[in-house]
């Protein structure tokens, strides 16, 4: 009698759980007594798989964290470094990140921040004194990194500021020049550029430019045109290097902001790295005082050793850029669903994030070793350059890849990836293209140079 009772107990539970205007609907769609009879038929596991498969839109998934630090290369760092990176890191996502699409659309630099960079005091990263934080060349490529993860132009004004123009005077600059320039650098109380390539010379600079420098009574008279030069449209000292007409050696000068005969205009219409100033320079009898002469600059090696210095910062620049565009494909694809799902639940979505993670892993891995190379005093030029074309070569792949797995979307600004595919051309380019750098490596590694 009991166990009767129960069932009608259970009966009428069941009855006023059903909902019969969803069971009218249902039994017009489906024949309600074969559902029934072939439920029935399930065992236990199958009967859990199915209510596992009803549940699985319902219930929300614990997501892995988006890391593009796959091996945790971070975990080499020591905690000050750690907390010097994890800063960047905050800075560019807090400062940087939601207005960068709008200066980048418009072509424009973001003059607010750089009292917010100031603050960061990391200009001039590897440099001892003036002000300069003093640390290794592996926290200097970290931090090209973390800025490129965000935007490469921010990265690159960066590097043009603490690297090359710092760099020249720092490396080729007298005690004096030291003083007066590289403390206001350090704070961005002054903006620099860096003056080498030209209209008709780029990878063709250590052959001959064609910028001149006259020795005169007055001191040197430049004449000619410098082009892509980073910052120079409102930098307040320009490094411009200039063949010596009396010896044809390489020479490099400090033009201050202002000196007769120096004028700037800025390139427009570029497809990427729009936030950042170029310029073309023109020099008409511009005289520069001998004083602001660099005095330990006197031939193209001088030029060299600081592109060798800073070529390695490029290889950082490309694997941040290259992670950047991953992490935000890993998180659109997580979001994003078709067909009922997540489209990273897809297999050949997940192939091309596998075949992502692993070129970033490469590149991390290699420009890791090379700025602990840069550090032991071991760096060559062709470890920079093997690093510089590998590295930019992997970043073209990654973000078309990105690109790829956001499909339509991946080509509007505001999935950011598109900015990366963009950005990624001028690193690809820039700093030693990979004909040149390829040259570098093969010439090491043969004993034949194969440059003209």
């Amino acid at each position: 009698m009991a166990g009767t009772f129960e069932k009608i107990k259970q009966a009428y539970k069941l009855f006023k759980s059903i909902d019969f205007e969803k069971l009218d609907k249902l039994s017009r769609k489906v024949d309600l007594q074969k559902v029934m009879d072939g439920f029935s038929k399930l065992d236990d596991s199958q009967l859990k798989g199915l209510m596992k498969m009803m549940d699985g839109g319902q219930k929300k998934k614990e997501l892995p964290e988006i890391n593009g630090d796959f091996y945790e290369l971070h975990l080499r760092l020591s905690e000050e470094d750690r907390a010097v990176q994890l800063k960047v890191r905050e800075f560019m996502e807090k400062e940087i990140k939601p207005l960068v699409n709008n200066y980048w659309l418009h072509d424009e630099f973001p003059y607010e921040v750089i009292p917010k960079f100031a603050e960061l005091n990391l200009c001039g990263v590897t440099y001892k004194g003036y002000g300069c934080p003093g640390k290794s060349f592996l926290m200097e490529g970290i931090i090209a990194m973390e800025m490129a993860r965000v935007d490469s132009s921010i990265a690159t004004f960066f590097g043009v500021q603490s690297g090359l123009a710092m760099g020249s005077i720092y490396m080729c600059g007298s005690d004096a020049q030291k003083e007066e320039w590289l403390p206001k650098m350090q704070q961005l109380q002054a903006i620099g550029a860096f003056g080498l390539t030209e209209p008709e010379v780029g990878s063709g600079a250590a052959g001959g430019l064609t910028v001149t420098a006259k020795r005169t009574a007055d001191g040197w008279v430049l004449n000619g045109q410098k082009k892509w030069i980073g910052n120079a449209p409102f930098a307040d000292v320009t490094i411009i290097w200039a063949r010596d007409l009396d010896d044809s050696q390489v020479k490099g000068f400090l033009v201050r902001k202002g000196t007769p005969g120096f004028t700037v205009e800025k390139i427009k219409g570029k497809m990427a790295l729009r936030i950042v100033q170029n310029g073309l320079i023109t020099m008409k009898d511009c005289v520069v005082e001998e004083k602001d002469r660099l005095q330990n600059a006197n031939s193209f090696k001088d030029t060299a050793r600081v592109l060798q210095m800073t070529r390695a910062g490029v290889a950082w620049m490309a694997v941040g850029c290259a992670r950047g565009a991953y992490e935000n494909a890993l998180d659109y694809t997580r979001k994003r669903r078709q067909f009922g799902k997540p489209i990273a639940s897809f297999q050949l979505i997940q192939n091309h994030l596998v075949e992502m993670l692993s070129n970033l892993t490469a590149m991390q891995s290699l420009v890791f070793r090379l700025s602990e190379l840069q550090d032991q005093g071991m760096l060559r030029d062709e470890h920079a350059s093997l690093a510089k074309v590998f590295c930019s070569l992997r970043t073209r792949d990654i973000v078309s890849k990105a690109r790829e797995v956001m499909g339509g979307n991946g080509i509007l600004l505001e999935y950011d990836v598109a900015r990366f595919v963009a950005d990624a051309e001028a690193i690809y380019s820039y700093e030693g293209t990979k004909e040149i750098n390829s040259l570098i490596v093969g010439r090491a590694i043969t004993g034949f140079s194969a440059f003209v």
